[in-house]
């Protein structure tokens, strides 16, 4: 088994170019974010909206050609449950979102460039979990979606670059309720430092 693990993992880094390990924050926006009615009497659009908030965002990038890559990663949103989604007036309350997310990079300039714009689609999971549950204790609600976007990245030394985010991820909405109307969209804005191995 030992002996397999090796033979992999010497496989994969004679064929990648560079490993990126990156950390960050930002901003998560949502839109089209009404999450639906708790009964079907309900004079309101939405009982319940979402609102964004503050990302922390970890990726882990594989340029595996000049000009092409592959990215893993997680994002922790803290983002706002609004009751009464459809007014100025509603009740906020904080809450959890998690995001665990793949994409496929794609480069117009070659591998070891100081400044490389990218573009990304992917795929990725959130879970929302509402206030007074855990995410650990299989609290929450989980929704599988695509993403899209770019960015770009400026490297400032040998081992380190800066990195630029603007993605949209699309979802589903969480948490069953009545009329929920349509997929959420949540925007990110981020900046990243990233080690390059």
């Amino acid at each position: 088994m030992m002996k397999k693990l090796l033979l992999l993992v010497l496989g994969v880094s004679s064929w990648s170019q560079a490993l990126e390990l990156s950390a960050g924050g930002g901003i998560s926006r949502l839109s089209n974010a009404g999450l639906g009615k708790i009964s079907a009497t309900s004079p309101l659009a939405n009982d319940f909206g979402l609102d964004g908030g503050v990302r922390i965002v970890m990726r882990m990038t594989l340029n595996s050609g000049d000009f092409t890559g592959h990215e893993t990663g997680y994002a922790y949103n803290r983002t706002q449950l609004l009751q009464n989604g459809d007014g100025s007036s509603s009740m906020k309350t904080g809450m959890a979102t998690h995001q665990g997310f793949y994409n496929y990079l794609v480069y117009p300039t070659r591998e070891g460039s100081r400044i490389r714009p990218f573009a990304a689609g992917g795929v990725h999971f959130a879970n929302y979990v509402p206030p007074g549950a855990s995410a650990t204790s299989g609290g929450g609600s989980t929704k599988f979606g695509v993403n899209y976007g770019g960015g770009l990245k400026i490297r400032v030394s040998e081992r380190f670059l800066l990195r630029f985010d603007v993605r949209q991820y699309r979802n589903p909405k969480p948490f069953g309720l009545i009329n929920p109307g349509g997929w959420i969209r949540s925007n990110e804005f981020s900046t990243s430092l990233a080690f390059v191995l």
